[in-house]
């Protein structure tokens, strides 16, 4: 937990101190309140495993309403080559040089924090190429973006919703592949298209039935696949993976967030209910995460926990659809410090 809360700090001391992390009603979080109750945090865990009394003792624990949803991902594993292959048809791509991105909050106060990602036909801008054009229409080929190839294009649709990965090379060594963009276009559940089609019950919905059904009807893949337009780049890394904040995520600690809601940075109690393979029901779990990470799918209270690589984080990652609540720590000297100047 030190090197995350460590991570933290460095994030939150290049942040303007005074300036508002994010507001919940009349109530201001700044980011100096969040990099002094990470420094407080940090003091005070040699003392926590004898002394847990002292978490309510330091901090005022805000609870997040309403309610939020907690979903997971993970590094999946992929087999892979770095060279062109027959055994490894399907592409991962690099950034495009012709994809463009216009911070619209330059043209005015109201679009503050949206971009629009696009590219330009002839004189026209036009959204940039979904992907139906780039694995089915060839939109990309030529123009030498390939990083790696894989075996299989339905774990290049479950990497890109995962955002990172590992790629098992045919000599055993493993690189890391991070996300480094995106098309633009809206993101959308290819489990909700398999439930409304009527494909596969809602009930026990996950990523590994999706992927069984995808293998099972090689004839709808095509035709799935492209419901969800939006596309993810990659680049490859010998580290990771990655959250937004530039820092390494921690298993089962790091979460992706909204950063609207939950600052990077911010330190959470979360409390919920995590299934358990080859197990009914769920097994309660309460921990300290840390906000770390933005997702594109992840909008309001949702938290989406990093679960980490192998099986178990993979089982994990596609299992996990749990109400939960979190909690958001605030020090408790600070606040009174506050209202003593009011």
């Amino acid at each position: 937990m030190k090197p995350g809360i460590e991570r933290n700090i460095n994030y939150l001391s290049r942040r303007p101190k005074d300036k508002a992390a994010v507001k919940y009603g009349r109530m201001k979080v700044t980011w100096g309140m969040l990099k002094r109750t990470n420094e407080e945090m940090l003091e005070l865990l040699p003392r926590l495993e004898n002394e847990p009394e002292l978490l309510n003792e330091r901090f005022i624990w805000y609870s997040m309403v309403p309610r939020t949803l907690l979903t997971g991902y993970y590094e999946p594993y992929l087999e892979a080559s770095l060279t062109p292959n027959p055994d490894y048809p399907y592409p991962l791509y690099s950034i495009p040089t012709d994809l463009k991105t216009l911070d619209l909050g330059k043209f005015h106060h109201r679009w503050k924090g949206q971009h629009l990602i696009y590219r330009q036909e002839a004189d026209e801008v036009v959204p940039y190429y979904d992907r139906e054009d780039i694995d089915f229409k060839g939109a990309l080929q030529g123009k030498k973006l390939e990083i790696a190839w894989v075996k299989d294009l339905v774990d290049v649709f479950i990497l890109q919703i995962q955002g990172s990965g590992r790629l098992v090379l045919p000599d055993g060594s493993v690189r890391h592949v991070l996300y480094a963009g995106k098309n633009g276009l809206k993101y959308v559940s290819l489990g909700k298209v398999l439930i409304e089609r009527g494909l596969l019950p809602k009930e026990g919905m996950s990523m590994q039935k999706i992927k069984a059904f995808l293998d099972a009807n090689p004839e709808l893949v095509e035709e799935l696949l492209t419901t969800n337009p939006s596309y993810v780049f990659f680049r490859l890394d010998d580290e990771g993976p990655f959250g937004s904040m530039g820092a390494p995520l921690i298993p089962m600690t790091s979460v992706a967030v909204d950063s609207r809601v939950l600052p990077l940075g911010s330190l959470a109690l979360l409390t919920t209910r995590l299934p358990q393979q080859g197990e009914n029901g769920k097994t309660p779990f309460t921990r300290i995460v840390m906000a770390q990470d933005r997702g594109g799918a992840i909008k309001g209270t949702r938290v989406d926990l990093f679960c980490g690589s192998g099986p178990e984080a993979e089982y994990l990652a596609g299992h996990l659809t749990s109400w939960s609540h979190v909690y958001l720590p605030v020090s408790r000297a600070l606040v009174e410090e506050m209202e003593a100047v009011k």
